[in-house]
């Protein structure tokens, strides 16, 4: 676990850079028959001789060009595969259900998938069903909890994020720019979605008590029920943006395009998640990062090198969390990614030193809002 940890480690510090490469994603060489076809791009999945795929990512809501949670756990899934010969493809449901996402596991495993990864809270019903049924299928289960999941088997291991912590960083940095008005645009709100926000309005609130503004400081927090972007996103963010605000974190798969939209109309700027989305849009000042890519290569490691037929006890049945403790979110310090003046590289590193050693806690608690002395109008 220490030498997989290490290369874990390494990889953290590259992931944001690779994020912004831009480079072309592949179509599923298989899908459900009934899933919409897509046009084919120049970069394949790799097959076995006899057409099946070892390693399978089922996509959440969204494809994995969604710049954000599939996107990144595609990325994992690729990079470990290629760099270790296994053969890979992706599967999308075709709709967001989990009577799909049963069929399209199904369908994954009958093409010789061995380790199917499913990246989202959406997946704990569907694998909670399938795990006894495929005892041989290993299952890793992105932003699953115990909480969500109480029971799994052997073959079923969980891989959650400290995404508070990278939502305090977001709003700090964003208050110590110098931005007083805010808003966070959530997707559906799940327990990570909660836990960015909730960070946010952390890390907002001690950076006001810090600059002596929290008299200033407004966030606008709201919830669309939905991680594809549409118009009526987009109207609420212009309202928004109409009314004041000058950053938006957008937080839930492709939304984020609603916000970069509004923001383009309105001159405003936005903040990513999950990837460093800076290669995405000029307005996107900074992204709340979690290690996606690095952790399902971590994870895909542990199965592997302990004989790829189990997880390892310590996975396998339980619920593995990456956080600051081990460098796996936070916000991307880049020269191209930071877009921001007053609050410097120098100044998030120490922020990050004291969430690290414990001086700064983030709370992580999803069932009420936390107290703090800014305004917040919770819009749901």
């Amino acid at each position: 676990m220490k030498k997989i940890l290490a290369i874990f480690l390494a990889l953290v510090f590259a992931f944001s850079m690779a994020a912004c490469a831009g480079a072309p994603t592949p179509e599923p060489a298989d899908q459900p028959s009934e899933a919409p076809v897509t046009e084919q791009k120049t970069e394949e999945p790799v097959a076995s001789a006899d057409g099946t795929y070892e390693i399978a990512l089922v996509t959440d809501v969204g494809n994995i060009d969604d710049k954000s949670f599939n996107q990144g756990t595609w990325e994992g899934v690729k990079a470990y595969a290629e760099a270790n010969g296994k053969t890979f493809n992706y599967y999308r449901p075709s709709e967001d259900s989990d009577e799909a996402r049963i069929e399209t596991i199904k369908t994954a495993i009958e093409k010789g998938a061995k380790v199917v990864a499913c990246p989202g809270y959406l997946f704990a019903s569907a694998v909670g069903t399938l795990q006894e049924q495929y005892p041989e299928t290993m299952f890793l289960v992105l932003d699953v909890s115990l909480r969500d999941l109480p029971n799994p088997a052997a073959n079923t291991a969980l891989v959650t994020y400290q995404e508070e912590q990278a939502g305090y960083f977001a709003g700090y940095a964003a208050v110590k720019e110098g931005y007083t008005k805010l808003g966070f645009l959530g997707g559906m709100a799940v327990p990570a979605v909660v836990r960015f926000g909730y960070g946010f309005v952390q890390g907002a609130n001690d950076a006001a008590k810090e600059l002596g503004n929290v008299a200033d400081v407004q966030i606008k927090h709201w919830y669309c029920d939905s991680f594809a972007p549409s118009d009526d996103i987009k109207t609420k963010m212009s309202g928004w943006y109409t009314e004041g605000t000058e950053v938006v974190f957008a937080c839930g798969g492709g939304i984020y395009l609603s916000a970069v939209g509004a923001a383009e109309e309105a001159g405003a700027k936005v903040i990513g998640v999950d990837r460093d989305q800076a290669g995405d849009s000029e307005l996107i000042i900074t992204s709340a990062m979690k290690a996606l890519a690095p952790s399902v290569q971590v994870a895909l490691g542990e199965f592997y090198d302990g004989g790829a037929t189990a997880w390892p006890e310590s996975w396998g049945g339980q619920q593995t969390v990456f956080g600051v403790s081990n460098d796996s979110v936070g916000l991307p310090t880049e020269e191209a990614s930071w877009r921001m003046t007053n609050f410097t590289v120098e100044e998030y590193n120490e922020l990050y030193a004291k969430v690290k050693s414990g001086e700064i806690v983030v709370s992580n608690a999803i069932d009420a809002a936390p107290a703090v002395e800014i305004s917040v109008d919770y819009q749901n």
